[in-house]
């Protein structure tokens, strides 16, 4: 296995987690999730990456999503929200990592 193949890996395995951070924050659309994690190297991914995430972290009811209108003219935008089941994983999910990184930083000692 080569570095790249391994980024590949811890990328797949956190976007989620990523993903429902930032929502968990504000609401947000596709694209400009695409934006945010662009601005994070490690996390760029593409759009054939992320919507079928959304769609199914939407099926799963994790997340929720509404259109809203733009004021710049262009078609409305598709929104998505956490929902209180979504937060709940995402709290599972976060004591799952802070777990992992204290036992990773134990290692390393």
């Amino acid at each position: 296995m080569n570095i790249e193949d391994w980024k590949s890996q811890i990328k797949r395995g956190t976007l989620e987690f990523c993903i429902l951070l930032m929502i968990n924050k504000r609401a947000y659309y596709g694209y400009e999730i695409i934006s945010e994690l662009d601005a994070l190297p490690i996390l760029s991914v593409k759009e054939s990456t992320i919507y079928p995430l959304l769609r199914r972290l939407l099926k799963e009811e994790l997340l929720t999503s509404f259109w809203q209108e733009t004021t710049e003219g262009l078609p409305p935008r598709k929104y998505y929200s956490i929902t209180e089941k979504g937060r709940e994983y995402l709290n599972a999910m976060t004591a799952e990592w802070n777990n992992l990184l204290a036992a990773i930083s134990q290692i390393q000692e």
